[in-house]
């Protein structure tokens, strides 16, 4: 079921202050302020959003021009970030609490883009590995420090196997589906969306994945992020470009297909096909078991993914909700 425009709408708040963009003239691009925004990682479907957004005019909406660059993953977008290289990013959430927590890195999630993390271990169905406990004394790749790898013992504890058997093969992410297709490993860490992906790779063969969510249903996935200075000296900016892209998500997976074309358009080496097909599978998880507020973070949530990741030993000193949330910019009911 997705959100309702009523339901996004619950966030909005007069936009009266910023005078829409009416596009075409310098004069009113001149106007725009100028933000900086990292996708999670690279430009896949899974991210089109943001250029949605771009493309309908939502943060024109806003008074906002953004230029969007691709990530490399949750740590580096977080550290961009923090200083200052970049005014917003997109990071997994649980990723940003271990960094947070133990590194002591300057941001906050301002907004949540997916209510259950996507984060999976996946196989190929031919190489007999039915379910996680098989994974014991499998091989693994995926980037160092990825999201896959900060969460696998949280995971596997979850589950009931031993993690600590598992070797982690450090891989480039673009290398990740044929590693996986050609045998030289048992299983990869992906996204549940790069189904297509990793099927294309292998040549037709059906991938199996394990998703965390399963055994951690708790767990957030990506979140909007935006520096702790930013936040205390322009609320009002991160409101507007939250509220904007969040109407891109909305957008998104309500119209896969569009999405898909419309990511072509920015970035014409993405697959339109594929991208609508990860927009698809992605919808669930945006909204979540319980058709949660778009964007919407719950305190108590939080506070119960810090004590699942403190037990998995991704978090390993003390951090509350508030040191990683920015709870009172927010979308609310």
């Amino acid at each position: 079921m997705f959100p309702s425009r009523r339901r996004l709408a619950a966030f909005a708040v007069p936009l009266l202050l910023v005078p829409a963009a009416c596009g075409g003239g310098s004069e009113d691009d001149a106007d725009l302020q100028q933000v900086d925004y990292l996708t999670s990682f690279n430009t896949f479907g899974r991210d089109a959003y943001v250029y949605v957004a771009i493309e309908k005019g939502y943060f024109e909406d806003e008074g906002l021009e953004v230029d969007v660059k691709p990530g490399t993953g949750s740590v580096d977008v977080m550290k961009l970030v923090a200083s200052g290289q970049a005014d917003f990013g997109a990071a997994d959430f649980s990723t940003v609490a271990a960094t947070v927590a133990n590194e002591d890195i300057p941001v906050k999630a301002v907004g949540m883009v997916h209510q259950q993390s996507l984060a999976a271990i996946v196989t190929l169905a031919d190489t007999g590995i039915e379910d996680p406990a098989e994974l014991e004394g499998a091989s693994i790749a995926d980037q160092a420090g990825s999201t896959n790898q900060v969460l696998f013992p949280a995971y596997a504890e979850a589950a009931g196997f031993d993690g600590s058997s598992v070797t982690f093969v450090p891989s480039a992410p673009p290398s990740l589906p044929q590693l996986l297709a050609s045998g030289q490993v048992d299983a990869i860490g992906q996204f549940v969306v790069g189904k297509g992906l990793i099927e294309a790779a292998a040549q037709g063969r059906e991938a199996k994945f394990f998703p965390y969510s399963e055994f951690l249903p708790d767990l957030y996935g990506n979140a909007v992020v935006a520096s702790d200075t930013l936040i205390a000296d322009d609320p009002e900016l991160v409101e507007k470009f939250t509220r904007a892209l969040l109407r891109g998500l909305e957008y998104s997976i309500e119209n896969p297909e569009e999405t898909g074309d419309i990511l072509a358009q920015y970035q014409p080496t993405q697959d339109p096909a594929v991208a609508a097909g990860e927009v698809e599978l992605m919808a669930d998880y945006v909204t979540g078991d319980d058709d949660a507020l778009l964007g919407s973070i719950d305190e108590e949530r939080v506070a119960s993914i810090i004590e699942e990741l403190t037990q998995g030993g991704a978090v390993t000193k003390p951090v509350e909700a508030g040191d990683l949330v920015a709870l009172d910019l927010t979308p609310k009911d």
